[in-house]
């Protein structure tokens, strides 16, 4: 029997109370179709009430694709568990879903996104639940907020603190959906699914198994519906036996703002030389100095905010190719997209499973992890998923804690504080109005990362910022580097809210960064 059904009839078919799990990375891989669906149906009937949603990544954005949003009405949602959390700038209205958690209406936990797939994965196999060490020491930690994001969720906890064989573990209970609600490009009448036009896989499978074993009902969202027996096997993502009822929406979009790109689903490849080369300025400068610290055969995480464009400036040296790039949503290679398509790379090597990914990343697996910062403290923690003023700047941690948690080496890089003017001359940084706004700060919003946790296990760190490159020591953070053209004592630690310590052999970054071109010797070197 044909499991093909309209929107409007899966959605009545969710009950009260029901454990809703949905994939997503934003625009990536949404089922809005579905959510818009459910949306509608509690708006003329006033059901279904009381849901728990879960979202490993965000479930939409705020650039026309609602996701959750089409969910965040009074008594609809009791519950979410999110990795993360539609964003935007600050100048635009916050998602209704954000409105929601900061006036108490719900009540939100921010879950590492490896994390809530793991205990998805726990919940499909019926075990009890995920210990882990991800975690420890930051705001997941029930010895700080225990992932929640408002007084509503301090009421249930999702996690504790655990002893178990001598050490310490954060537990967090499985999660068994009563309902699964994925996205695929293709699905035949018995429900086999296909991803030939999707950036990533995220955590479908894992979604359908864990929805599907715990007697629930899986919900796919496809493009186009092809007749049974057609589809190859290999191509098959999440095979029928797991999927209850398809959708077909045949203008959903591919990631946000994107209607279609073939080189992010891996159908073409382009050409180098159409990516577009990022403007001197002093982000560009940022990132060079970022990129000096890769080395040739390395597997590298890079976040957003200023290393997303380090493979730009790589490609820009003429060494593309001598690192790989692995991004949670789970492209292996290629080039990692900025803006809307951020989260998708054009010409992977491999698209893996985000479980997977998430477990290569929590253990530590690959060499390097390149990110951002909203706030450092002098012991080198730091704040990236909290910013009270505007919730909605923020995604939330993401895989952030997943992938910091073993990282071998990680560098973080932004400016060093908010709101500053430059100029550049003759190789020469100049800071022609300073910013309001500190980002060295003696106490920090939230910690995603904790710098003593990182000493710990021998973890190298490095700050990047336009003015300075700070290092992680057993006493906390050290100025190693200046940029030509700036005061130590005025332009950096007057700056600063906290004290730093300076290297005593404190040298200049390297002024070839601070030139327009590329030099001949840098170019020769790649």
């Amino acid at each position: 029997m044909s499991k093909i059904r309209t929107a409007a009839d899966v959605a009545s078919l969710v009950e009260d109370g029901a454990i809703v799990a949905v994939n997503s990375s934003s625009g990536l891989c949404c089922p809005d179709a579905i959510l818009a669906a459910l949306g509608e149906r509690f708006r003329t009937e006033g059901a279904p009430r009381n849901l728990t949603t879960i979202h490993p990544i965000a479930a939409g954005d705020m650039f026309g694709t609602k996701g959750v949003d089409h969910l965040a009405q009074p008594g609809m949602i009791r519950r979410i568990i999110g990795g993360s959390y539609p964003s935007g700038p600050s100048s635009a209205e916050p998602p209704v879903i954000r409105q929601m958690v900061r006036r108490n209406e719900v009540a939100a936990y921010n879950v590492p996104s490896g994390i809530i797939f793991d205990m998805l994965r726990e919940g499909a196999a019926k075990r009890p639940g995920v210990m882990t060490k991800v975690g420890l020491d930051t705001f997941v930690d029930p010895a700080q907020e225990g992932c929640a994001m408002n007084e509503a969720a301090q009421a249930e906890p999702v996690v504790s603190r655990i002893d178990f064989m001598g050490e310490e573990w954060l537990y967090f209970p499985a999660i068994r959906p009563t309902v699964a609600i994925i996205r695929a490009t293709t699905g035949d009448e018995r429900g086999n699914l296909t991803f030939e036009d999707e950036g990533a896989y995220l955590g479908a499978m894992e979604l359908a198994l864990a929805g599907h074993n715990n007697g629930g009902i899986v919900i796919a969202q496809v493009r186009r519906v092809a007749q049974a027996g057609t589809l190859r096997p290999h191509d098959v993502r999440v095979p029928g036996i797991l999927v209850d009822y398809v959708v077909e929406t045949p203008d959903q979009l591919q990631t946000t703002a994107t209607p279609y790109d073939p080189a992010i689903s891996g159908e073409v490849f382009k050409p180098l030389d159409s990516f577009a080369l990022p403007e001197f300025n002093v982000a560009k400068i940022m990132a060079r100095r970022v990129a000096r610290e890769l080395q040739p055969g390395w597997a590298v995480n890079i976040g957003f905010g200023i290393s997303a464009n380090v493979p730009r400036i790589l490609l820009e040296e003429g060494r593309h190719g001598e690192v790989t790039w692995v991004i949670e949503q789970g492209a292996v290679g290629g080039i990692p997209l900025l803006d809307f398509k951020f989260g998708c790379a054009a010409n992977a090597e491999a698209f893996v499973a985000s479980p997977h990914q998430f477990t290569y990343f929590q253990a530590g697996g690959f060499d390097v992890s390149l990110l951002s910062f909203l706030q450092i403290h002098p012991n080198g923690s730091v704040n990236v998923s909290k910013l009270s003023a505007q919730p909605h700047v923020t995604a939330g941690s993401g895989g952030f804690v997943d992938i910091t948690s073993r990282a071998r080496r990680i560098i973080f890089s932004g400016y060093f504080n908010a709101g500053a003017k430059f100029s550049i001359s003759d190789g020469r940084l100049i800071i022609e109005r300073e910013g309001k706004i500190a980002k060295i700060v003696d106490e920090l919003e939230q910690i995603s990362f904790s710098g003593p946790r990182a000493v710990a296990q021998g973890q190298e760190v490095l700050y990047i910022t336009e003015r300075c490159v700070m290092q992680l020591t057993p006493d906390g953070l050290m100025v190693t580097e200046i940029a030509p053209g700036i005061d130590l004592q005025t332009q950096i630690l007057d700056q600063a809210r906290a004290p730093l310590r300076v290297s005593p052999t404190l040298r200049l970054m390297d002024a070839s960064l601070f030139h327009p071109h590329v030099s001949p010797a840098r170019r020769a070197a790649a």
